[in-house]
């Protein structure tokens, strides 16, 4: 099992910044990759950016490339999304997740964290 706990969420305007953290918990996580989702009220849940826990290389969603940033901190067991230069339309709830290499499908989710961007 692998549990995740987000923060870093809130209220911000149109332009600003916000980083979100994602506390890992529970299991060694050098075979596991991390990935942020947001959901937005009445749309589907998106893969924003992820992260390959060992290598670290990364994948972006093209509606945020060039303005959020995946990091992780090994000795945190922590995973970071940067937000930058944040819309209106970024407004959601952003999700970590974890799955295992190999494994198609995302199995752990945090409780997720509120994002509103105002204009």
């Amino acid at each position: 099992q692998v549990q995740l706990v987000e923060s870093g969420g809130g209220l911000v305007q149109a332009g600003g910044s916000l980083r979100l953290s994602c506390v890992a918990s529970g299991r060694t996580l050098s075979s596991y990759r991390m990935a942020w989702f947001r959901q937005a009220p009445g749309k589907e849940r998106e893969i924003v950016a992820g992260i390959r826990w060992s290598g670290g290389s990364t994948y972006y969603g093209d509606s945020v490339k060039g303005r959020f940033t995946i990091l992780r901190d090994n000795a945190k067991n922590t995973v970071y999304l940067q937000m930058n230069s944040l819309k209106p339309e970024d407004t959601a709830v952003y999700y970590c997740a974890a799955r295992l290499e190999g494994v198609p499908k995302y199995d752990y989710w945090g409780q997720g964290t509120q994002v509103t961007v105002s204009s």
